[in-house]
């Protein structure tokens, strides 16, 4: 159930989760940050665009009205820019104030919003164009409007841009030196300036700046996600530790109770054997020779006896016995494992091919359990190998000082199981 149960929980994919993550929050700043900063620099373009056709417009102001209404009021008694004459002195005046300047064209209207006056004739006579731009200026109040298209989110569109024009509307005022308070209001200027060029160099600075910044947060990106994933590799595998040890841990668990159990059975059996064993061997030396109860009590005390080692052997599995060390020759323990199974490995027609390091130092451990360890070894070797085969033992020094001591049993039989690897 447990096992099922970890199986269901889906893990935490920590790079998946970084990756979509990671990407929105270093993606959605980058595009701000583009978006403020481009939205910054073309602002800073208008408003120094506007600024300048501030300047030009008070010129302009000025020389239109000493060099244009004035000699003309004196001499015609009205405006009518409809006449040839009037239209030539206008213009000509015009240009020659906006000479060197960079702008595209220059329209006057009424306060009746007609263009009465523009650098391109076939303006002239339009009505309605200025909107409510034109209102304000009218009202005194200059403002500016950029007429654009081509973009998305103030990012250039490429092939789609269009010419950029910013349209600044001023008020024609009449002049009056001396006074303090400003003219009346006579027209409304309109320049036009044409800002293609620097909105094309803006816009090529802003993917500049694109690009950079996608470079520089791929980068660190991609730098993250092997961090990440190296993290995410080292808790894969410590969690893979933690659940090899909780494995181990509740199987040592249930070994301990198991141990328990076979404690307490053990117990409980030793003491009606010992009684048996006791009756068995007191009936044996009471009974006269060629008496079938001698022999009878013969066969229970040698029953017996291997019953008790039988219990003794789950007593030790149960309760493993405390290693008494001492100096001890291994190859010694070994010799005596392979004289006390002499006999079987004839019967089961097994080689036992040996290459021990002979007058070796001794070694201190508890001769007693490594005799007992061999034993199981050799025992094990000698099930696997049913039809005979060979079993070869290599004693060995580790390193020169002949500190630590190497023991290596090999057999021909066919191994032991992946399955049952785990459990040894």
């Amino acid at each position: 159930m447990e096992a099922d149960a970890r199986e269901s929980i889906k893990p935490f994919r920590l790079v998946k989760y970084f990756s979509l993550t990671s990407l929105v929050v270093i993606l959605v700043p980058t595009l701000m940050l583009a978006i403020f900063i481009s939205h910054r620099a073309k602002s800073e373009l208008l408003r120094k665009s506007e600024q300048y056709a501030l300047l030009v417009a008070a010129n302009l102001n000025h020389q239109v009205f000493t060099q244009f209404v004035l000699p003309t009021v004196l001499k015609y008694g009205r405006i009518e820019l409809g006449k040839s004459k009037q239209y030539e002195r206008m213009d000509k005046v015009v240009r020659n104030t906006i000479h060197g300047f960079k702008l595209d064209r220059v329209e006057v209207y009424d306060l009746n919003e007609l263009i009465t006056y523009s650098t391109d004739r076939s303006l002239i006579g339009l009505s309605g164009l200025g909107g409510i731009d034109f209102k304000l200026a009218r009202e005194g109040k200059s403002s500016s409007r950029l007429v654009s298209r081509g973009s998305f989110l103030g990012f250039e569109l490429g092939a789609m841009a269009k010419k950029r024009e910013l349209k600044t509307y001023i008020p024609f005022r009449m002049e009056r030196p001396l006074a303090r308070q400003q003219g009346r209001i006579l027209g409304v200027f309109e320049i036009t300036q044409d800002i293609s060029e620097d909105y094309s160099a803006i816009t090529r600075f802003q993917n500049i700046i694109i690009a950079s910044l996608i470079g520089v947060m791929s980068l660190l990106f991609f730098v993250l996600r092997l961090i990440v994933k190296r993290a995410e590799q080292i808790i894969a595998k410590r969690a893979e530790e933690r659940r090899r040890l909780e494995e181990q841990l509740h199987h040592a668990e249930r070994l301990a109770t198991l141990g328990e159990m076979v404690a307490g059975i053990s117990h409980e059996i030793r003491n009606p054997l010992g009684i048996i064993g006791s009756t068995a061997q007191l009936l044996h030396q009471r009974t006269e020779e060629g008496d079938p109860k001698k022999q009878l009590g013969k066969i229970i005390m040698e029953e017996t006896f291997r019953l008790n080692n039988i219990v003794t052997d789950f007593l030790d599995f149960a309760r493993p016995t405390t290693p008494h060390f001492s100096e001890c020759r291994v190859d010694k323990v070994l010799e005596k494992n392979l004289k006390f199974l002499e006999v079987e490995f004839q019967r089961r027609d097994i080689k036992v091919v040996r290459s021990l390091v002979e007058n070796g130092r001794p070694v201190y451990a508890d001769g007693d359990l490594l005799y007992r360890a061999f034993l199981n070894i050799f025992v094990n070797a000698m099930e696997a190998l049913d039809d005979g085969g060979t079993i070869q033992i290599i004693t060995r020094y580790k390193d020169r000082q002949e500190n630590s001591l190497e023991v290596i049993i090999v057999d021909t039989g066919s191994g032991v199981s992946q399955e049952l690897i785990g459990k040894i």
